[in-house]
């Protein structure tokens, strides 16, 4: 049996971007594991040029809990123009001083991590900073204007189990592990689906997507799956 660190993480606004926005940018309804390896990294210190490596998806796994319902929210926020290394605070001839574009924000977002990592020294690492509530780095909830606090939750091993019939799940699902006709559809939940990047390299091009179903009102779902993994509290989660 292996170890899971397991930590809550919460902000004011959070904000994903989607891949495919530009102008208007969308986001994800949780944070895609890239952006947890950022937060990891900040955590542990670990520097914008190698947390990507150090908590790659064949050294690091990780799950995502939505804990509250989600808000979705648009707002204005000013970008200024600093293309020639300098900001000039009003408009003059070919310069616009300052760019509103509208975002979509996630409104008090509330997010429990789940991390499993390969290495026990970078695992003794993120726990004790959990632990002490301490980062090396500014933590932030996709965009660094957007602060986060993050709590410790505990610390758990788990075990990999190949159920024969459907089981809660406290986590986002990929759908590659979902059997066929696996989801129980129950009353008052909402069943969304989304594509998030899954792997991305140093150059920052992402080079796997996954098919993900998360339930956005924050309630378990109830599915017969190829594989999931079972904490020592009870607790049922898939990795991403």
């Amino acid at each position: 049996m292996r170890r899971v660190i397991v930590f809550n993480i919460f902000g004011d606004y959070a904000h994903f971007k989607k891949y495919f926005t530009t102008s208007s940018p969308l986001s994800f309804t949780f944070p895609p594991p890239p952006t947890i390896a950022g937060i990891l990294g900040a955590i542990c210190g670990v520097d914008k040029d190698s947390y990507l490596e150090v908590f790659s998806h064949d050294r690091c796994r990780v799950a995502v809990s939505i804990k509250k319902p989600v808000k979705k929210v648009r707002m204005g926020i000013n970008h200024i123009n600093t293309k020639n290394n300098f900001w000039i605070p009003v408009k003059k001839k070919n310069h616009e001083p300052r760019t509103q574009v509208r975002f979509e924000l996630i409104k008090q977002p509330f997010y429990r991590i789940y991390v499993a990592h390969k290495d026990e020294e970078i695992s003794k690492k993120l726990e004790q900073n959990l632990r002490e509530h301490k980062s090396e780095f500014t933590v932030s909830l996709g965009l660094s204007e957007l602060l986060a606090d993050f709590e410790f939750c505990g610390s758990y091993l788990y075990e990999e189990l190949k159920p024969d019939e459907a089981m809660s799940i406290s986590t986002v699902i990929p759908i590659e592990a979902i059997q066929k006709d696996g989801i129980e559809i129950e009353r008052g939940r909402m069943y969304l689906k989304d594509r998030i990047p899954v792997v991305m390299g140093k150059d920052r091009e992402v080079t796997d997507y996954k098919d993900i179903v998360f339930e956005a009102n924050a309630k378990q779902i109830k599915s017969k799956l190829n594989v999931c993994f079972q904490l020592e509290n009870g607790e049922n989660i898939v990795f991403i």
